[in-house]
């Protein structure tokens, strides 16, 4: 397999404001999806203006970032999700703006540096990438790539990514693209480089090579403990230190499912036909039951239930992981737009204060 060649510049690692000590985000994979409890579903416009009206109320609420994923099957409206950014862009004033996940295998990455690049001159420098392998694989026969170089693919793309984003003119050879001989890259986004992260999700490999390459890490958790993705967390520490880079200077971000009501029984029935059909359609396959109620732990990784039970959850991850970012994944599937504004709400009204709070108490 092929193994990243080049190494992260530190310069393009992603800044944090100290006093902030865990920035907050939400993201959306851009779902356009039946709503299981009226069996209604929004057309294709109305759910493309709803994810840019997100955008803007997470940053009324205070949040650090909004990221948009990119799928190309039924289910989605987030094909084109550069263009969508670029409208959110125009929609925001400070907000950060990225992609999660950018998938990099079926993507050119020229073309990818390109469209980003303009965003961030667009936006006054607030874009970032996460470059991903697709965990939704359709788009491979679509797009008229071979699914036998899945890993491959990503790894050479994602390679001249980094490469393109620290070099305004590149010389460079692969197996999947037309090589490239001092290619002038532009536009050049406005610090000169982009943040660029690696999208994780269950997968130790793809942690390691994160670490080796200094690559900021984008760790996905769908459901689960904290402790099986604290094992992907000290796989990517460690190495990162082999590689000789000092983890404590590589940011991690996690993402995943939330949802606020007023206790957790309402949560997790109002919820979970949003949870089961959307990952069925998206995937083939629901989420059961049984590992949906696993959000009632507070070492549970579904941030779901009611405000004091969320901010706990988030209080032992932060202390579990070590981590610079966390993103909430709060309108899947079909999930009413009044229900999501009342999440961004408690969001920023009570649960990013809380937090901030209680970890700035605790590292007095």
């Amino acid at each position: 397999m092929t193994e990243l060649q080049f190494k992260h510049n530190p310069n393009t690692i992603p800044q944090f404001d100290s006093s902030k000590e865990l920035e907050f985000g939400v993201y959306s994979l851009g779902e356009h999806m039946m709503n299981p409890h009226t069996k209604q579903i929004l057309t294709a416009q109305e759910r493309l203006n709803e994810i840019k009206q997100m955008a803007s109320l997470a940053e009324q609420a205070g949040a650090d970032i909004f990221m948009l994923g990119e799928s190309h099957q039924d289910g989605f409206v987030s094909q084109a999700h550069a263009v969508v950014l670029s409208a959110i862009a125009e929609a925001t004033k400070t907000i950060k703006i990225s992609s999660s996940a950018t998938i990099v295998s079926t993507s050119d990455p020229v073309r990818v540096f390109e469209n980003f690049s303009t965003i961030d001159l667009l936006s006054n420098g607030r874009v970032e990438i996460v470059g991903g392998r697709a965990s939704r694989i359709g788009l491979f026969k679509l797009l008229g790539y071979d699914l036998n170089n899945y890993e491959e693919l990503f790894e050479e793309k994602f390679d001249l990514l980094l490469q393109i984003n620290q070099q305004e003119y590149v010389t460079w050879k692969g197996d999947f693209r037309a090589p490239l001989d001092n290619a002038h890259i532009i536009p050049r986004p406005l610090k000169g480089s982009l943040p660029i992260w690696r999208a994780v999700g269950g997968g130790m490999g793809s942690a390691v090579r994160a670490g080796a390459a200094g690559v900021p890490m984008n760790l996905a958790m769908l459901g689960g403990p904290a402790s099986v993705f604290k094992q992907i967390v000290d796989v990517y520490r460690d190495s990162a230190r082999n590689a000789g880079f000092d983890p404590k200077s590589l940011p991690i971000a996690t993402s995943g499912l939330f949802y606020v009501a007023k206790d957790m029984d309402t949560a997790l029935r109002e919820f979970y036909p949003h949870v089961n059909e959307g990952i069925k359609q998206a995937n083939g396959t629901g989420f059961s039951k049984q590992a949906f109620a696993h959000a009632r732990d507070p070492r549970s990784i579904l941030n779901i239930g009611e405000v004091n039970q969320i901010i706990e959850k988030i209080l032992y991850q932060h202390e579990t992981f070590g981590h610079q970012r966390y993103i909430a994944e709060l309108d899947f599937g079909g999930l009413p737009f009044k229900k999501i504004m009342e999440n961004i709400d408690a969001l920023g009204d009570k649960i990013i204060p809380t937090v901030r709070k209680h970890i700035l108490k605790k590292e007095a």
